[in-house]
């Protein structure tokens, strides 16, 4: 299976969705985009591990800047192969993984291809497994083996933001808090201590919460924290002697993971249970007042039809974040749209993209 990498990019989102690549099947589109890199590309030294592909140049240039991208699409639901059409007058492309994220990939590669004499050394970064749990993710293979592979002035991941950088991301913790009582007949309630009430000052708790807002190098980022689980109850009969919430806390890269865990804990002082945290990961600040970053929010700011906003969710910014890289979220297509059986994105902003980063890796800022 090849693709072409001097192809347009719209071409080339087309022939990397019709290569389908769920979790953990990623072989045969790490095949073709390893022999298009190796066979397509001059100056790039490539080096594959698993199902992750790594290219970088060593032309001695004063900064250099990470273009990664995942392989990986969630299920397929009836939408490969992708097909084009016209929607209210605009080209629009429909296909598993055309979003999230095959055509930030897309833009990757052709410019990886295309660009002579970029402004910047590069690394391309393609890796696996990113739409499933974190501990598969092929970034982490990276990280213990070939961690120099990271280094760099900026990061960006190929993440679907409409065409706007979408700086940094927040952080996520989760809690589950758990609560203790009696079990009794429901007939005779006043012989037990219903585990279930005991949960009422927690939900109380989280519809007064009133969310944070921050401004960060002019990103307004909204925390959120909300239950998402609740677990109780034995039958019908029964009055339940344990239930537990889980409340996930989305919270603003200015916080570290500790310090959101004493937030949440301060929430719910005073209240009886057991406090235990299940997952947790770091935001990343956007970092836009680094060099490298400012080159790239001129010249998106300078384009017209885009701009510069936080965002909201985890993404693998964070990786780089936690080594002191800026790091942004920066691709075609409506993030909304994501793992939708309707996946889809304007042929313009492929196209957009494609023009605003050749202009910032050449340097025409």
């Amino acid at each position: 299976m090849t693709i072409d990498l001097h192809a347009d990019p719209v071409a080339l989102t087309a022939a990397l969705v019709d290569i389908p690549s769920v979790s953990r099947e990623e072989t045969a589109i790490t095949n073709a985009v390893e022999t298009a890199l190796r066979t397509q590309t001059s100056g790039f030294e490539v080096v594959r591990r698993g199902n992750v592909v790594l290219a970088r140049t060593d032309r001695g240039l004063p900064t250099r800047v990470v273009l990664a991208g995942h392989l990986d699409t969630v299920p397929i639901a009836g939408n490969v192969p992708g097909r084009f059409t016209v929607e209210n007058g605009s080209e629009v492309f429909y296909g598993c993984g055309s979003v999230d994220m095959k055509s930030g990939d897309a833009v990757f590669l052709h410019l990886a291809a295309t660009i002579a004499e970029p402004a910047h050394d590069l690394t391309l970064i393609f890796y696996d497994c990113e739409e499933i749990a974190a501990e598969f993710n092929g970034l982490n293979t990276i990280e213990r083996e070939l961690p120099e592979w990271l280094d760099a002035d900026l990061a960006i991941l190929g993440e679907p933001s409409g065409g706007w950088i979408e700086a940094g991301c927040q952080g996520t913790l989760r809690v589950r808090l758990s609560t203790a009582g009696v079990r009794a007949h429901s007939a005779r309630s006043w012989l037990g201590d219903n585990a279930v009430h005991r949960l009422a000052p927690v939900l109380a708790r989280l519809s007064e919460y009133r969310a944070r807002e921050v401004d960060i190098d002019g990103c307004r980022y909204r925390e959120g924290l909300s239950a998402v689980r609740i677990e109780g109850g034995v039958a019908g009969n029964v009055v339940p002697d344990a239930a537990a919430v889980e409340v996930n806390f989305r919270f603003a890269p200015d916080r570290t993971v500790e310090q959101a865990v004493e937030h949440v804990r301060e929430v719910f002082a005073g209240l009886e249970l057991e406090f235990t945290v299940t997952d947790a990961a770091p935001g990343a600040l956007p970092g836009l007042t680094a060099p490298a970053a400012k080159g790239l929010a001129d010249v998106v700011r300078a384009h017209g039809s885009a701009g510069i906003r936080a965002k909201y969710g985890w993404t693998d910014v964070s990786r780089f974040a936690a080594r002191g890289i800026p790091a942004v979220n920066f691709g075609p297509g409506d993030p909304n749209l994501a793992h939708k059986r309707d996946e889809h994105v304007p042929l313009a902003q492929i196209t957009a993209v494609t023009e605003m980063l050749r202009a910032y890796l050449e340097g025409n800022q």
